[in-house]
């Protein structure tokens, strides 16, 4: 990062959010339309990727990437019709879009969760953001179920130990786990996972004040690797003692056994302290970065509250399209979605960035996206393995979130 504190010392004036472009605290700037040169060029891109997508489509059940043997992740299925329903003109009626939400629906269970055997929580909280968008009496009646029972996964005294099997005990505040959902396991929850459940109850229509938000923010402090900001103590954790970074990290710590040491992906990184000593913390990374940043927008935190500016400076210190920073491109295409949907929930085009030479510019996120995922599609539409980590080697799965991505770009 470069010299964070001197221009974030300059932009913040008064309590307004660093490098806004004319607006006020908690207001949402005037519309800035894309360029026609960006517009055209994104849906290209969509128009070819939803091809591809559909020539993928299993014949038999509806559903992507359905597996011989073992289990399927409905969850694949929700992206790829959420990225589907980018199409001009796209309708639930679509062949294709009806038969991946009616695969989507067959995996609902007793329970409320819509997954098959594995990752609950995960797979619940991506279908469910799929099914808020469809305007059918079998969509809606899913809602309600899936809801509850996410909530139910949620470490915090809402958890239903007895709703699922990997449900988590019921704990209170002092635990370092406290707010967080992981992928169903009583091991740890973490950032991705969460910032997912928190989407899918904004997207279904939870209000950011709901009690499963008020959880959630105490969970997203510990991940913010920041100890103090404006006057807020933030993060309460050791690991976090003395750091200004202001991204995120990925859960509080890699199981119960670790609670309370937090974990990253992204290795570690030395910080100067106020007594001038330096110290290695936790390094904190793009995709669980924008994902945290997003996840405070939807539990209704304003643009000048100091965890939102702390998240704020690590994105602008670090802003890149050309990787997952902090973990290079590992991730990346998962990124791209987490990037595009804080942008958007942000809801300001234009951002005062800082590039490496110090020099400060402004970027119009959505042109910047809609570039950099140009340079990776290929001529069938579909986008290039660029890494294996977190599945990135399945071209669905990637075309999938590159679609979605598009689909924040050209709102």
């Amino acid at each position: 990062m470069i010299g964070r504190v001197v221009w974030m010392s300059v932009l913040l004036v008064a309590g307004s959010p660093v490098g806004l472009v004319a607006a006020a605290p908690g207001t949402t700037a005037p519309e800035r339309a894309l360029s026609p040169e960006a517009q055209e060029l994104g849906r290209k891109m969509a128009a070819k990727a939803a091809a591809y997508l559909k020539s993928k489509q299993d014949k038999a059940t509806g559903g992507w990437s359905i597996p011989e043997k073992g289990p399927s992740y409905p969850a694949m299925t929700a992206l790829a019709v959420s990225g589907l329903l980018v199409e001009p003109g796209a309708k639930i009626e679509d062949e294709a879009i009806a038969r991946g939400v009616a695969f989507v629906l067959s995996k609902q269970n007793k329970d409320g969760g819509i997954y098959d055997q594995i990752l609950p929580s995960y797979n619940t909280a991506i279908c469910l953001c799929m099914l808020s968008r469809i305007d059918t009496p079998q969509a809606k009646a899913a809602i309600k179920p899936a809801q509850d029972f996410l909530k139910g996964l949620q470490f915090g005294e809402g958890a239903h130990p007895g709703v699922h099997k990997e449900s988590p005990d019921v704990v209170g505040k002092d635990n370092p786990f406290y707010g967080g959902i992981g992928y169903g396991s009583k091991g740890r929850p973490d950032v991705s996972n969460l910032s997912w459940m928190l989407q899918a109850l904004h997207d279904s229509g939870v209000p950011g004040d709901d009690e499963a938000f008020r959880r959630a923010l105490v969970f997203l402090q510990r991940t913010q690797m920041v100890e103090e900001f404006n006057g807020m103590k933030i993060n309460d954790q050791p690991y976090a003692k003395g750091s200004k970074q202001g991204g995120f990290i990925y859960s509080a710590g890699a199981g119960r056994e670790k609670a309370g040491q937090g974990e990253t992906n992204g290795g570690e990184i030395e910080e100067t302290m106020d007594d001038g000593t330096k110290v290695s913390r936790l390094r904190a990374y793009g995709s669980m970065t924008y994902a945290g940043f997003k996840s405070y927008l939807y539990a209704d935190l304003k643009h000048d509250d100091p965890r939102v500016l702390a998240a704020l400076g690590w994105i602008k210190d670090n802003y890149t399209l050309t990787e997952n920073p902090g973990v290079g491109l590992n991730g990346y295409y998962y990124y791209l979605v987490m990037f595009s949907k804080a942008m958007n929930a942000y809801g300001q085009p234009v951002l005062q960035v800082q590039e490496e030479t110090g020099r400060m510019r402004k970027a119009d996120w959505r042109e910047d996206l809609i570039k950099a995922m140009a340079k990776h599609q290929k001529p069938d539409g579909s986008f290039e393995v660029l890494d294996s980590r977190w599945m990135e080697n399945n071209e669905v799965l990637i075309t999938a979130y590159c679609l979605n991505a598009l689909g924040e770009a050209l709102k």
